[in-house]
């Protein structure tokens, strides 16, 4: 068995998310590799030495750029804000470093671009977490779109609801809240939520032509969590677009901070020629399959419990009927990512991949200001 070191950037949500996963998946999925937590990088000694110190990562860094210097080290997982992915995946790069980074790939399409050159230059690993591709249920949605089931599309839907921004005591900026701060994030729920929707639709429906949106900022000024005081708000709190699809089908997406009583509502629903599916987060191991093809008596929406072992990715798991949950979306990812450097296999979703999500992205948040459509 090959050793893969991981040398991680960041130790927030994802930072633990990442980690469980580097630890579960080898326990689960058979490779030729076995992740090793070799070091974790954060600007907080004291704060990064905890972390490591609870998930058992060897050692700490408390500058990336001493991180990438180590020849022990032969991924770098980037779990920071938004605006340091670039530089660091560039560097990164330059050190011949394998790059799992976390979404949205980029602060914009620019930045995406230059992320792209350094990879392919180098012919480094790269990858995105866009996770929610690995849901059973959605990676089984993938199978039966692919296997012609739905026939034609006509309208994909898809949705992004959460309510923890309405306060308007919630500050922006900080470790904390720094998604909320233009500066680190780029965008708000373009950027961290409807990139999610935006990425599953591509895999799922395919390119994405033309967009026209509409964003709203409903708190205009927030207090800073850096600096104390009330500064203005330049993130989007709330987003809604239409789309053309490359297969002539159409989208509505939106997302909003602001939906009372939704903590993480993500679904999508796609109606097809033959047959449609539905899936909801908060159900993440259902999908919703409707088939026009069943006779008539007994037409209706089927709800299919995803836990067997014929279905994507749960013969590694428990037995049939017990279900798997939101941790092991991450898991799948680096299975598969370690497949990956076995056969050679590019792994998706890659920079490239990303960069499209962001090409999106970036058309959205133009439209939503100059209110026009505006192509992909």
């Amino acid at each position: 068995m090959k050793d893969l070191n991981i040398g991680m950037i960041g130790y927030g949500f994802m930072g633990k998310a990442h980690t469980n996963a580097y630890c579960q998946a080898p326990r689960f999925f058979s490779s030729e590799y076995r992740p090793v937590l070799k070091a974790l990088c954060a600007r907080n000694a004291e704060k990064a030495k905890s972390f490591a110190d609870n998930w058992g990562y060897e050692s700490i860094e408390t500058d990336w750029r001493e991180l990438l210097k180590r020849d022990d080290i032969h991924a770098i997982d980037i779990c920071t804000p938004n605006n340091l992915h670039k530089e660091i995946a560039v560097e990164a790069a330059k050190a011949g470093k394998m790059i799992l980074c976390e979404k949205p790939l980029a602060m914009d399409v620019a930045e995406g671009e230059v992320m792209c050159q350094a990879v392919e230059q180098a012919g480094v690993a790269n990858m995105v977490w866009y996770n929610y591709r690995r849901a059973p249920a959605v990676t089984l949605a993938k199978q039966l779109i692919d296997e012609g089931r739905l026939g034609r599309i006509f309208h994909y839907r898809a949705f992004f609801l959460q309510d923890w921004t309405i306060n308007e005591d919630v500050p922006q900026g900080g470790a904390a809240t720094w998604r909320l701060d233009a500066e680190a994030a780029g965008s708000g729920v373009t950027g961290d939520l409807l990139a999610h929707c935006i990425d599953t639709a591509i895999w799922l429906n395919g390119p994405i032509r033309d967009v026209t949106a509409m964003t709203e900022t409903f708190v205009k000024e927030r207090m800073h969590a850096e600096t104390g005081k009330k500064e203005p708000v330049n993130i989007d709190d709330a987003c809604a677009f239409l789309c053309h699809f490359e297969n002539g089908s159409l989208g509505l997406f939106e997302s909003t901070r602001y939906a009372r009583g939704h903590k993480a509502l993500d679904t999508f629903e796609i109606n097809g020629e033959h047959a449609s599916i539905a899936w909801d987060l908060h159900d993440l191991h259902r999908l919703q399959y409707f088939d026009y093809n069943d006779d008539s008596i007994v037409r209706g929406w089927r709800n299919v419990h995803v836990s067997d072992g014929d279905q994507p990715y749960m013969g590694n798991w428990w037995v049939p009927g017990l279900q798997i949950g939101y941790e092991h979306t991450f898991i799948h990812q680096v299975a598969d990512f370690l497949k990956s450097l076995e056969t050679g296999e590019p792994m998706h979703p890659s920079f490239r991949d990303a960069l499209e999500t962001q090409r999106v992205c970036d058309a959205v948040l133009k439209s939503g200001k100059n209110r026009n459509w505006e192509n992909v």
